[in-house]
């Protein structure tokens, strides 16, 4: 069991029955009363973000979670199929809802880490830096301020993205799949 001065960033517990990951944990004083901590958590099963207060009588259990390896296959109508790696015939569905906003960087072939509790596969991780070719980018205007020195470019995903004027179709970018934002040219 996880107490209440235990709690911190990165840990992982059960709450309402469901793991949960501490993203920010920041303690407050109350006047004459006890200290609270004010955490932001995230839901692993449906990626939700939320505020939660917790209280010093409050106890929690550690979550164990287990990591496999996968593939992406491909997507069908708002379902994302992936197979164990190595073993095509185990195979796995998620909704776009449980991926979350890291699903359009996906793409077939990709090896991402599936994320097991309860021997359920309940989410993907997706690798935080990916590499995707760039498939429609408008020309740079060079001296075109209007823009800031970027341009919105199309990726083979589908996904876009805000990339410097120098980027061009058939250029390799490397992609922050957490922010969404681009990091840099590989080729």
């Amino acid at each position: 069991m996880i107490s209440f001065n235990k709690i911190k960033k990165g840990l992982t517990l059960i709450i309402s029955n469901e793991p949960c990951e501490i993203l920010e944990a920041k303690p407050l004083f109350k006047g004459r009363g006890h200290s609270i901590l004010q955490a932001k958590i995230k839901n692993l099963v449906t990626k939700n973000i939320i505020l939660k207060t917790f209280h010093p009588s409050e106890t929690f259990e550690e979550v164990e979670l287990n990591k496999i390896e996968a593939n992406f296959l491909y997507s069908h109508r708002n379902r994302y199929y992936f197979s164990k790696k190595n073993e095509a015939s185990q195979r796995f569905d998620l909704t776009k809802e449980q991926i979350g906003s890291s699903v359009k960087f996906l793409k077939p072939g990709q090896s991402i880490e599936g994320i097991i509790f309860n021997e359920k596969i309940i989410n993907i991780s997706v690798p935080v830096k990916v590499h995707l070719s760039v498939v429609e980018a408008p020309p740079g205007i060079r001296g075109n301020r209007s823009q800031s020195g970027t341009k919105v470019v199309t990726l083979e995903t589908g996904a876009q993205i805000s990339a410097p004027l120098f980027i061009n179709i058939k250029d390799v970018v490397e992609i922050n799949t957490e922010t969404g934002e681009y990091s840099r040219r590989i080729k």
